[in-house]
């Protein structure tokens, strides 16, 4: 008998199985895949980090936690998990990328520049903004590493008694008097407690609650810049969000694992298309790179090079883009995180912690009231 089972090992089953058992918790940790798998949504070699959040202010003070548990966790490990590069988003003066970022900056006093269309020129000569172009730069601003940081949360919750266990895919669970008992492919094991981290796999083992998750096929592509990697560099330049006129704003991180690893670039969401994760199509087609191609050429034509490889990722998405973090509505001995929507690998470690207090104490001072699975019912 377990105190938690943890479903799921992505980004934030690995930091919720870390925080379990860093709080001497019994932990029995699940997956289907292998450890630091590229099946879901928790890979791609970088994440954005940042503060200024054009999505929603509320965001911000769990935000302050994460970098507090990123450095944590890079001290308890030793390893390089958050690089801070600086950040620019960069749209028309009226674009959310902007206007929300500035309007949360300003609600917390975090600290930032705005730059015009000349001055973001002038200061990073292979972008091409338009007349009336605006940026907002965030020192604070930069990426972690996902499959570094599952390992290291991964790592960490074995070394304070964890049961971790992949290749053993969760078919079903069910409440019982004492807890939970969860079905796997090969068995079944008990529990007092369980945390559901399923990532694209959560609509089915949540399906009871009918939450309105839709999940979709995303692209990331790395680039060999025209005139060599040196001035993109990540001691040099800054990760990006960039809306332009049409709304499709695409992403990059800057080069950080030498020549042959590339500058990653993607649509924030403009690829997305509809997928299920068990047949999803992990093949990347000469067409949606060209698309991508297209605002490069535009907008930095500098980084439109010759493409190294690319891979797909999956996002799960609520229908207001917010998370959903809560206890289970009809059986509290159950808590459930789903619904990153595309930007939740940033708050791994303290989604991991809001798990751990909810899967031990039933509630958590952290914010959460924007995440409760009750306004996805109203809105339906």
């Amino acid at each position: 008998m377990y105190d938690a089972i943890v479903a799921g090992l992505g980004g934030m089953g690995s930091a919720a199985a870390y925080h379990l058992a860093g709080r001497g918790k019994r932990v029995l940790g699940l997956e289907r895949h292998t450890p630091a798998h590229d099946r879901g949504s928790s890979h791609g070699q970088s994440r954005i980090i940042r503060q200024a959040y054009f999505e929603d202010p509320a965001y911000v003070p769990l935000l302050l936690r994460a970098y507090e548990l990123w450095e944590q966790l890079e001290r308890e490990t030793g390893e390089d998990l958050m690089t801070l590069t600086g950040g620019l988003m960069i749209g028309p003066p009226e674009s959310r990328t902007f206007t929300g970022s500035k309007a949360t900056a300003d609600e917390y006093g975090l600290p930032y520049e705005v730059f015009d269309a000349s001055e973001l020129k002038r200061r990073y000569p292979m972008f091409e903004p338009t007349e009336g172009t605006i940026a907002l730069f965030e020192e604070k601003a930069g990426f972690v590493r996902p499959e570094a940081s599952v390992k290291a949360h991964l790592n960490r919750a074995v070394s304070m008694g964890a049961d971790l266990r992949f290749g053993e895919e969760i078919l079903s669970w069910e409440p019982t008097a004492s807890g939970v008992r969860v079905e796997t492919a090969s068995d079944f094991h008990e529990a007092e407690r369980l945390v559901v981290t399923a990532g694209a796999w959560a609509p089915k083992l949540l399906a009871d609650l009918g939450l309105p998750l839709e999940v979709t096929r995303q692209i990331l592509v790395w680039l060999d810049p025209v005139e060599g990697v040196e001035p993109f560099l990540s001691d040099r330049f800054p990760v990006f969000i960039w809306e332009p006129e049409d709304g499709n704003a695409f992403y990059s991180i800057p080069a950080h694992d030498g020549p042959e690893g590339g500058v990653k670039v993607a649509f924030f969401r403009a690829d997305g298309t509809p997928a299920d994760p068990e047949t999803i199509d992990r093949e990347v087609h000469d067409d949606e790179v060209d698309f991508i191609r297209g605002y490069l050429a535009k907008y930095v034509p500098a980084l439109n090079g010759e493409l190294l490889y690319a891979k797909t990722c999956m996002y799960t998405n609520t229908p207001d883009e917010h998370f959903v973090i809560s206890t289970h509505p009809e059986y509290p001995q159950v808590a459930i995180a789903a619904g990153f929507s595309g930007h939740g690998f940033k708050f791994c470690g303290v989604v991991g912690e809001i798990l751990a207090d909810l899967a031990t104490e039933g509630e958590t001072d952290h914010p959460t009231d924007l995440f409760s699975p009750t306004r996805l019912a109203a809105s339906g």
